[in-house]
């Protein structure tokens, strides 16, 4: 994703010791890249922020302590899929809910504010309701574009589409799972909302597997404290293996979840 971190974005990564003025700017718009990048491909490494970002490793380390001393991200001995070889274990760097927090959308009180006063009033249901309505439009718009990719084309796809809406999403082969693809959301502007109400999760699940045509799995969410998003999608030849006919799926099929 290449979105330009907003100026409120910027000021919420400034450190303490960066001065105000045009080098203050330069230092703080430099910072908010950082953590947008540790973010969206967090864990990672400072040496992989570097070359992503084209700064010498004495100035990745510069910005990342000062994110470290802002709580703004934090180290791990060890990516959980890494392969580690001989020497000393490289830093993983990963954002933290404090980091994270600066990137959320403004509103979330209120949000879940309304959404109580709605379970409470007309019950959970009617905010399942809600939750579908709101994911409706978001599916409107997406459905063209993810049909109008070729079959395995259209995870990727629904992934370039998130990520231009903030979603900071990316695809790829699912590990373990039989086959298959995953969909990783590494940010949620509604997570803070979603923690409390997870109908906007369910809702999305759903949406997700009607977009692709395909079942599909939410195993992680960032609303119930992982560090992405990630959704498991079933391989189109496993579900026209089982189906025989090579016919697509029904609108109910299509849409099945499991949260």
């Amino acid at each position: 994703m290449t979105e330009t971190p907003t100026s409120a974005t910027a000021a919420s990564a400034r450190p303490a010791g960066v001065p105000s003025g045009p080098a203050g700017e330069g230092e703080r718009d430099t910072r908010a890249r950082v953590a947008r990048l540790v973010l969206e491909h967090g864990p990672i490494t400072a040496s992989a922020l570097g070359e992503r970002m084209g700064l010498t490793p004495a100035a990745i380390r510069r910005h990342l302590d000062a994110l470290l001393a802002e709580g703004m991200v934090e180290t791990r001995s060890a990516r959980p899929s890494a392969v580690r070889g001989r020497g000393r274990p490289a830093k993983w760097f990963a954002i933290t809910d404090a980091g994270r927090s600066a990137f959320v959308h403004a509103y979330d009180d209120l949000a879940t504010s309304a959404l109580r006063f709605l379970a409470e009033t007309a019950g959970e249901q009617a905010v399942a309701r809600f939750a579908r309505r709101q994911i409706a439009d978001l599916e409107r718009r997406y459905h063209p574009v993810v049909q109008g990719a070729s079959p395995q084309q259209r995870v990727r796809t629904l992934a370039e589409a998130l990520s231009a809406d903030g979603y900071a999403a990316a695809a790829g082969e699912a590990p373990q799972r039989g086959g298959g693809e995953q969909l990783c959301q590494h940010h949620c502007p509604v997570a803070h909302v979603a923690a409390q109400f997870p109908q906007l999760c369910e809702a999305e699940t759903e949406a997700f597997g009607r977009l692709l045509g395909l079942p599909v799995q939410r195993l992680a969410t960032i609303a119930h404290g992982d560090g992405i998003c990630t959704t498991h999608v079933t391989a189109r030849s496993l579900c026209e293996g089982e189906r025989g006919d090579g016919q697509d799926m029904d609108h109910e099929e299509s849409g099945r979840t499991s949260l």
